[in-house]
């Protein structure tokens, strides 16, 4: 039996090329696999009798030959389906469609097991017609498919231009009836103003007089605040001018203080000393360097 998949023959035989790909890379493998166990038999086993430790080791390092064979096969089918979900994400993208996978679906048991029939079955029947219809890279929709999408477009754009129409009426019947209220209104505001008259001029007349006294009060209380500003900056730069004079005298009062302790250390029994036996010092110096010159011959 024929397993189905939903597919169209176009997309039938997109999946048997991928599963012939899939299939040489397999047995491709599983000739190497066999080959290091054919190494093994012709290079190692050439004796009648194995220790346990060689039997280990030759078994341990087939482990290691074989678990790097495997893991390369696993990693590079891996690799191979991203770039397969590559190709069908870049190519649903030009269309700009959003491609969903369920990755729990990779594992159902019902599913894998109807993969497998198929490659068992319809795999080998189109084997010839897929030769015939095999291409390196993933054909284009048809025509068929462009212009149900365009036509999709089209018809969401038309929806789209049908609403803007509708909103721009409502906005234009809203802006008719607020100017009909802003002519109203105008009207209404010149009749108050006739009515008003006088009583309206001389009530905003009462309210600029109001205004100004407020801006001359406001401009006395600054002119007060400034002035008080100033005496006060004038104040500081004497207080500042003060400490200067200070500090002035105190550092003088310092040097006559140190002069005057220098004055008193040399008046001292220790500073006389000392000074004594620095001359004495000095001295001995002196008649030593004229005893060497008698020793040291003329240049």
């Amino acid at each position: 039996m024929q397993a189905d998949f939903g597919f169209n023959e176009h997309h039938q035989n997109e999946i048997i090329n991928y599963m012939r790909f899939a299939r040489s890379k397999r047995v491709l493998r599983l000739k190497t696999i066999d080959s290091c166990f054919e190494e093994l038999k012709d290079s190692r086993l050439v004796e009648e009798t194995f220790t346990v430790d060689e039997v280990k080791e030759m078994l341990d390092g087939l482990q290691m030959v074989v678990r790097g064979e495997v893991e390369m096969e696993l990693i590079n089918t891996a690799h191979t389906n991203v770039l397969l979900l590559r190709q069908l994400f870049s190519h649903a993208e030009k269309f700009y469609l959003r491609l969903q996978s369920d990755i729990s679906e990779l594992e159902n048991r019902e599913l894998l097991e109807q993969v497998a029939e198929f490659e068992k079955t319809d795999f080998k029947t189109t084997n010839k017609i897929n030769q015939e219809m095999s291409k390196p890279k993933l054909a284009p929709l048809n025509e068929g498919g462009v212009s149900e999408l365009l036509n999709k477009e089209i018809a969401r754009l038309q929806e789209e231009n049908n609403k803007l129409k509708a909103r721009l009426r409502s906005l234009e019947s809203q802006a008719m009836s607020a100017l009909e209220g802003k002519t109203k209104v105008e009207r209404a505001l010149k009749d108050l103003q006739k009515v008003q008259g006088e009583q309206q001029l001389a009530a905003q007349s009462q309210e600029i007089n109001s205004l100004e006294n407020t801006v001359a009060a406001l401009k006395e209380d600054y002119e007060r605040s400034l002035s008080a500003n100033s005496a006060s900056q004038k104040d500081l730069q004497e207080n500042l001018i003060s400490a200067k004079h200070e500090l002035l005298r105190v550092q003088e009062q310092l040097a006559l203080a140190e002069k005057e302790l220098d004055k008193k250390f040399q008046q001292t029994a220790a500073y006389r000393n000392m000074k004594e036996i620095l001359t004495k010092k000095n001295e001995q110096i002196k008649e030593i360097r004229k005893r060497l010159q008698k020793y040291e011959p003329d240049d």
